[in-house]
């Protein structure tokens, strides 16, 4: 049994960090063809041509909501990508139970399994059974803290490893990761929109089609795959909503279906306070205000408020 316990099966997981730079690639990738196929291919044209002011408006529009749209996505994407999740700080199981603030979690821990909901909970309290302490990282763990097997190191409130941004997603950029989930949601609904009466072209006028091969192959893919990412975000989206609304990361979600209620949850208002900051004006964008650093713990991923009439 314990030669089992030992055996890691997700060490192979590390070659997802190898694919993480090819979706980088990929993205970049469907970027570039959605610029030149709504920008150099259908609207830019319309809008240099000039004629029918309508038409020029239009352009006008579709290319100023293209290009802030993607300012907004790209920004959002580049700090989930650059943005460390949360790092455990060095030997944190020691200096926090030498803390008032963790000492009747130790003595929860070593008296009894029930979770204390009126103090922070404890990684063996959340789990049931895994102890606070990671033998891989040697070092505490936080509440609601995992280890992740394909970066190999424990990350703060851990959601889950994006390959996409090759990163994980964790307490210091989730909300840039929902950010980047809507901008990107947005733009792709936009460039599925724009991109539609000219693929509509494509197969119902021949006399209008693009006579350039490669011209016909952009803007096909960048079409089908913007509709595609549309409606796969949307999925996407929705569930990250409810999630972050009852403060449960993806990890939490077979846990949180164990409780009578979930110890975390606050309330939505403050549910969403806790990962966007209670300044709303900075609610989307990728940024937070300086007394939300220092006055909300959560988002350094150390210590959450809990429900004191929580039940397990």
């Amino acid at each position: 049994m314990e030669c089992l316990r030992r055996v890691n099966p997700f060490r192979a997981c590390a070659g997802l960090r190898v694919l993480g730079y090819l979706m980088l690639a990929l993205v970049a990738a469907i970027v570039a063809a959605s610029y030149y196929a709504v920008v150099v291919y259908a609207w830019g044209p319309l809008l240099l041509r000039g004629g029918n002011g309508g038409t020029v408006a239009a352009a006008a529009f579709v290319l100023a909501a293209f290009h802030l749209l993607l300012i907004m996505m790209l920004w959002c994407y580049f700090m989930v990508v650059f943005t460390n999740p949360g790092a455990v700080p060095e030997n944190w199981r020691h200096a926090a139970e030498g803390d008032g603030m963790y000492a009747n979690n130790s003595s929860t821990i070593s008296n009894n399994v029930a979770t204390d909901c009126v103090n922070p909970p404890s990684t063996s309290e959340e789990q049931g059974h895994a102890p606070r302490y990671c033998s891989r990282c040697q070092n505490g763990k936080p509440p609601r803290c995992h280890h992740c097997s394909i970066c190999d190191r424990c990350v703060l409130k851990m959601d889950h490893h994006c390959v996409w941004v090759v990163n994980c997603v964790g307490a210091r950029n989730y909300k840039y990761f929902l950010l980047f989930l809507v901008y990107t949601f947005l733009e792709t609904v936009l460039d599925t929109l724009v991109l539609l009466p000219s693929f509509i072209i494509f197969f119902h006028d021949g006399s209008r089609r693009p006579s350039s091969a490669g011209d016909i192959a952009i803007l096909f893919l960048a079409f089908v795959l913007n509709l595609a990412f549309a409606l796969s975000l949307l999925c996407f989206i929705c569930m990250h909503t409810s999630l972050a609304a009852s403060n449960t990361t993806s990890i939490e979600v077979y846990e949180r279906k164990k409780t009578c209620s979930w110890e975390y949850d606050l309330g939505w208002r403050k549910n969403l306070e806790q990962v966007f900051g209670t300044n709303k004006l900075l609610w989307f964008l990728p940024m937070y205000c300086t007394e939300d650093l220092q006055n909300i713990p959560t988002i350094q991923g150390l210590e959450f408020p809990t429900r004191s009439d929580a039940v397990l």
